[in-house]
This record gives structure tokens, C-alpha cells and sequence, in this order.
């Protein structure tokens, strides 16, 4: 494919104005890798619409000159599929722009906003107002509505709440001819055939273009109690996660786990960290629990409760309750940390991956012994959502290792191996943070060919030139191994 042409270019302009594009490569720089760092490409010219209208406009333009479109929320997705390839062929779509917040529905508890707002300005809005969109990760500050849409993004609070398919009511988006599908009001019950959304949501990009959503929101929280307990294997911290819900119910939000050398590598790293507990533990969980007015009153009594009777039921080695605010956003910063820390420590594959529930502590030891048996001097750790069935399994290369030639090797190797144990425990190759290219050809290998042939199917229905995020997700034809 040649060069978008000055015409090209000039048309994209017309419809964007002045500040709407731009072929700079000092602006374009920063947006050309993805937040690991695993992938760089480069783009004909970065588009910054300011309205479904000019998102729709400059789609019929990119059509009719045959240029590929990579849309691109707040960058920070974890499968470089937001990142276009290196033909520097394709259009680099910024949706930043489109960061409206309509006045929320209080009595409705929703709100719609633009693809491009940012995932801390909606809780901060959403406070202002007594409710909160219960969907929070690390990444708030940077990623936007638009990105999470399209990856049906999870978090910490999916025990309770679900991902973003369980979270948006309604959907507008742009189509690969340049039409809109409109779909933001939502209705309890609407029986027209299919949920279309639901098509778009978790498609990456590939089927349709996100430009604003309808999102359900929940009572603020007026109590929380945030608790770090140590202990001393995986299944414990199940059984501990059982036991919590039979005690506490729906106002368990967060069950976090993690191991201890990650814990050690975020007090390493981060100045002014503390470690919660006097003595060292295998396994760390950090657990929040949450109630609106109505359950404010008795939570930390019935919190303390029930840490109490998992001391008695020999669960839990050490416990922490945090006594204010402060102690626990100081607890949950360790958690948040790790990926930061972690990267700071080297190269690493990264296998955001999904078992049953029940089964997740004997896959985790069970792979972590194969990885670190096969691969000498390899780490494996895995952290995150016990309760989820989710948990980001990494395997840490060894200290001084060179980065690209371990990821395109050893780490190829380990990741082929973790996705086939994931497959043999009938799991999942990516829980939530989606394929991206990273896992494209991993999908291809070891996905449901039923499926993969329905996605091919509605891939050709809705952008048969492959124009929307070209090598994301899923192709029309067969894509060489990524990098």
C-alpha cells in the first residue's frame, strides 16, 4: 500500500479544521507506542476530532481514499492494540477531544460522555453528585471511557460490579462507511432483535469506532473498610474469599492477591512505602469492603467480625485493618504499583488470564513450577482478582537480560506454553485486557475455530476493507507472527 497522498491529507484537514490534524512528528512521537513498550509504529498523521459528527466525516474520507484507521483512547492498553504497524500507512485517531460529560440522571443514576473522558474526571463527576462508576483501575488517570469500551475493561471492582459490558447501557459509535449507530438511550427491557452494542463492546476498534456511552452509575459509598491480611498459600486465600462472601455478601467489592516478592518489589521501588505487616508472608490479600447508607452504620463491626472468624478458622496468619483514608489508599497504592514496579525491574511476557474461579490456586502453583522448572532463572508471579478467576500471571526474565531478543525468544516460548495450560484448564488467553496484536496469533492458534470463523464473518459484514484497526483482534486473512 503507497502513501496516503496530499489529497488525502488535505480532505482530513477540511473536516478536522486547524487543530484537528496533524502531521508533526514530535506530536505524533509520543503516541506511536504502547504503554509496555512492546510495540512502535508510525501514521501518516494524527486526527483529534471534536464530535461524532467529524469522527463520522473523516471515516467517510479515510474510506473513500482506502486509508486504515487506528483509533486511540489514552494509550494505555496493555496488547498494543491501540498502536499502528510500521507501514506508517494508517491514520493514528485520537478521541481525546470528545471528553463531554453530560449532567448525570441522579434519579436515573447514569450518565452519558464522550469516548475521550478520562476515567478519573467520571468518578470525579460522578461524586460531585452523591454516586460513583464503579469501575476503577491504575491507569484512571490517563485511560477513557472510549478505550475501556472497547476492551470491556475489568479492574478491582468486577466481584461485585462486572466489566464495562455489565456497566454500559447504551452506545454510540461510528461505522466503518461513515453511518452512526445510535444507541444511547437505554431501556430496561428491549427486545428488537439483537444487542448491538454488545457486539461493539470488547471489539477493540475493529468493528466500529466509540465515540460516547451510556453508563450505569451507583450510590456513593459512605463507609468503606480496607483490610491486608497475610497468609500462607493461594488456597487459603479461596477459602478466605468463600468465607468472606458467606459473611459479608455484596458489600465484598475487592479481593486482591498477591505474592510476596511482589509486594517486595514494590516497597523496593516506591519511596515512602511500608510494608502493612511486621512479618513476612507468601501471599498477601488485599480486601475492600463497601456499603451505601444504608449498611454504613455496622460495616467495620461486621468486617472485623469476619476476619475475626477466619483467625478462628485458621485462614489468615496476620491482619491489618486500615484505620482511616490515608492507611487505605497507602494499602491499595502497593497494589496498584506492581505493574510499575515490576517493569522497572526488566524485561517481563505478561499473561493476563482467566481459569474457573475454584481452580485458579492449583493452576497458579502448578504453572508457576513449570515455568521456573523449564525456564532457568525465569520468575513467575501471578497477581490480581482471585474472585474474578483473573489474575496477571508474568514471567520476569532474568536480571540483565537483553529485551527484545529474550521477548521475541524465551519469552515467545514461555507465553506458548502459559496459554496452552490455560487452554488444557479451559481458561481464558486474555480476561481483560484483550488481544490486541500482542495475542492475535495466539488467538488464531488456540481459539475456537467456530468462533474465530462467527468473528471473521461479522468482521466482513461491517468493515470488509479492513479499515478499522487492521491486525487487531481478529483478520479477514491469515497474519504473520507479531513482534
Amino acid at each position: 500500500m503507497t502513501s496516503p497522498s496530499d489529497t488525502f491529507l488535505a480532505a482530513a484537514a477540511a473536516v478536522l479544521g486547524p487543530r484537528g490534524l496533524t502531521t508533526d512528528p514530535d506530536l505524533l512521537s509520543p503516541w506511536l507506542t504502547d504503554w509496555r513498550g512492546r510495540f512502535t509504529g508510525r501514521a501518516c498523521a494524527l486526527a483529534s476530532p471534536t464530535s461524532t459528527a467529524e469522527v463520522a466525516a473523516l471515516v467517510r474520507v479515510c474510506r473513500e481514499h482506502g486509508v486504515p484507521i487506528v483509533p486511540q483512547g489514552g494509550n494505555s492498553g496493555m496488547c498494543g492494540g491501540a498502536t499502528p504497524d510500521d507501514s506508517g500507512t494508517a491514520l493514528l485517531l485520537s478521541l481525546r477531544r470528545l471528553d463531554r460529560i453530560d449532567p448525570i440522571n441522579t434519579d436515573a443514576r447514569q450518565v452519558t460522555c464522550g469516548a475521550g473522558t478520562i476515567l478519573e474526571n467520571l468518578h470525579n463527576a460522578a461524586e460531585a453528585v452523591g454516586l460513583r462508576f464503579p469501575l476503577t483501575l491504575g491507569g484512571k488517570g490517563s485511560a477513557t471511557v472510549g478505550g475501556l469500551v472497547s476492551t470491556n475493561a475489568g479492574g478491582t471492582q468486577v466481584l461485585r460490579h462486572g466489566s464495562m459490558r455489565a456497566l454500559v447501557l447504551g452506545l454510540e459509535a461510528v461505522l466503518a462507511d461513515g453511518s452512526v449507530f445510535s444507541a444511547l438511550t437505554p431501556l430496561k427491557k428491549d427486545n428488537r432483535g439483537f444487542d448491538l452494542k454488545q457486539v461493539l463492546i470488547g471489539s477493540e476498534g475493529t468493528l466500529g469506532i466509540v465515540t460516547a456511552a451510556t453508563l450505569r452509575l451507583v450510590p456513593a459509598v459512605a463507609e468503606r473498610v480496607v483490610v491486608w491480611v497475610g497468609l500462607s498459600s493461594l488456597q487459603r486465600a479461596r477459602a478466605l474469599l468463600l468465607a468472606c462472601e458467606d459473611r459479608l455478601g455484596t458489600a465484598l467489592e475487592g479481593f486482591e492477591v498477591m505474592p510476596a516478592s511482589s509486594v517486595a518489589a514494590v516497597l523496593a521501588y516506591e519511596p515512602g512505602a511500608r510494608a502493612p505487616l511486621a512479618e513476612p508472608h507468601a501471599w498477601h490479600v488485599l480486601i475492600e469492603v463497601v456499603a451505601d447508607a444504608t449498611g454504613a452504620a455496622d460495616l467495620r463491626e461486621r468486617t472485623e467480625t469476619a476476619i475475626a472468624a477466619a483467625f478462628e478458622q485458621g485462614l489468615v496468619d496476620d491482619a491489618v485493618i486500615a484505620s482511616g483514608e490515608a492507611q487505605a489508599e497507602a494499602l491499595w497504592r502497593i497494589r496498584e504499583s506492581i505493574p510499575s514496579a515490576e517493569r522497572a525491574q526488566g524485561p517481563a511476557v505478561q499473561h493476563d488470564i482467566s481459569v474457573p474461579v475454584e481452580r485458579m490456586p492449583d493452576f497458579v502453583d502448578a504453572a508457576v513450577a513449570e515455568v521456573e522448572g523449564r525456564f532457568p532463572g525465569v520468575r513467575a508471579v501471578a497477581f490480581g482478582h482471585l474472585g474474578d478467576g483473573n489474575v496477571h500471571f508474568h514471567a520476569l526474565a532474568p536480571k540483565g537480560t537483553e529485551a527484545q531478543p529474550w521477548y521475541s525468544g524465551t519469552g515467545k516460548e514461555i507465553s506458548a506454553l502459559i496459554h496452552d495450560r490455560v487452554v488444557e484448564w479451559a481458561g481464558s488467553i486474555s480476561a481483560e485486557h484483550g488481544i490486541g496484536q500482542l495475542k492475535r496469533d495466539e488467538l488464531e492458534r488456540l481459539g475456537d475455530p467456530v468462533s474465530l470463523a462467527l468473528m471473521r464473518q461479522i468482521k466482513h459484514a461491517l468493515d470488509p476493507a479492513e479499515l478499522l484497526n487492521p491486525g487487531k483482534l481478529v483478520t479477514l486473512a491469515p497474519h504473520g507472527p507479531t513482534a
